[in-house]
């Protein structure tokens, strides 16, 4: 089992601090009160949050897309009943910026391994069916599609393993931490134990999250990788609670429903603030009014809804609601078209013509402020 070192002495030695303005707030009774206390709150701590800065650069490169069931995107809301799958691009964030110490600090979110996520139970399973249909590899050619290894964008960006500091991921679904942080263990169908991808960096995690990879619940397993911790470093997990800030213009916000210890991704750039998670796979997620969807918009005006949850896991599905509620009143409006957030999905369903009609209404394509450079540790 991975032991936890307090909250405090965590923060203290990344430079981080917690996030006073979400105290208490996911105790409010009844539901209804917690949810204004969300908003309220996260509205507070914006002006607060903009104030302090901007991080030093932060760029987007797409890794893999895979297949994804349509009932799940939209929480079955798509009436579209002969498209079942659809694919979703995952996207990793390479961010630059100054800890509390003044420290220049290099963050990647969402470095997924596509040979491990192939391990997820669900994906295993899913592989094993589609090879059975007739024209099965007709089908993934039309679902599956490789970018990058993350790796190798680290090579394209100037950057080397030893320039990370830390790494994150919003939630461990589908992830193998020991593709990332390396294991004293063989991975079944390996020669020899995997390094890590990073050099020494550390892996920053909600404790919650963790400790469901560590014992999960039937209604969990089929979402993670069941021996994704076998032979890792203990010392390599950099463990917190609730609601954290990196550093000037970057947070990690607990934002949990779709999993127990989810958590967003927050920063503030020269465009106004960014926000990523996989609580949905899409604006229509956030915004399902200006959906085109077909369904989506129905499933707001039928049930007087103002998002629309990915949910695949519904191991809150309440919290989920307040989650991307707190995530809408941080991001700021786009510059392109004001009437979209800046909300970035960490994974994000493919904008391809195959699978029209259920395609983004509005899509990002990424983001890119200031210059990524070697060196910052």
């Amino acid at each position: 089992m991975v032991t936890q070192q307090s909250s405090t002495t965590v923060l203290t030695e990344i430079g981080a601090r917690t996030v006073p303005e979400f105290d208490g707030v996911h105790d409010v009774w009844p539901r209804g009160e917690r949810l204004r206390a969300v908003r309220d709150a996260a509205s507070a701590y914006k002006t607060r949050f903009k104030e302090q800065g901007i991080v030093r650069a932060v760029k987007s490169v797409d890794i893999a897309a895979a297949p994804y069931p349509v009932k799940y995107a939209f929480h079955d809301a798509v009436s579209v009943p002969t498209l079942p799958l659809i694919s979703m691009i995952n996207r990793m964030l390479v961010v630059q910026y100054d800890d509390w110490n003044g420290t220049p600090r290099t963050l990647v979110f969402e470095p997924t391994v596509p040979d491990g996520s192939a391990e997820a139970p669900f994906y295993r399973n899913l592989q094993a069916l589609v090879k059975k249909v007739p024209g099965g590899h007709l089908i993934e050619q039309t679902v599956l599609k490789y970018y990058n290894e993350p790796g190798d964008v680290l090579a394209k960006l100037g950057l080397a393993p030893d320039d990370i500091d830390f790494c994150t991921f919003d939630h461990l679904h589908v992830q193998d931490p020991r593709m990332i942080l390396g294991s004293t263990d063989v991975i079944e169908g390996e020669t020899s134990p995997r390094q890590p991808l990073f050099g020494e960096a550390k892996m920053l995690v909600h404790s919650r999250e963790l400790a469901t990879l560590q014992s999960m619940h039937p209604m969990q397993w089929a979402w993670y990788v069941e021996d994704g911790l076998g032979g890792v470093d203990p010392d390599r997990f950099v463990t917190f609670d609730g609601d954290i800030e990196l550093g000037p213009g970057v947070a990690l916000l607990w934002t949990p429903g779709h999993t127990d210890g989810n958590h967003s991704l927050v920063i503030n750039t020269p465009d106004g603030v960014w926000v990523s998670s996989e609580n949905g796979i899409s604006l229509d997620n956030w915004q399902p009014e200006l959906s085109k969807i077909p369904g989506v918009r129905r499933y707001h005006e039928a049930f007087g809804r103002e998002i629309c949850p990915n949910a695949n896991t519904l191991e809150d599905s309440l919290d989920q609601y307040d989650s991307m509620v707190k995530e809408k009143t941080l991001a700021d409006p786009s510059k392109r078209d004001p009437r979209w957030l800046q909300i970035l999905p960490s994974t994000e369903l493919a904008p391809w013509k195959r699978f029209w009609p259920v395609v983004p209404t509005y899509c990002h394509g990424g983001i890119e402020y200031g210059e990524i450079k070697a060196g910052q540790r």
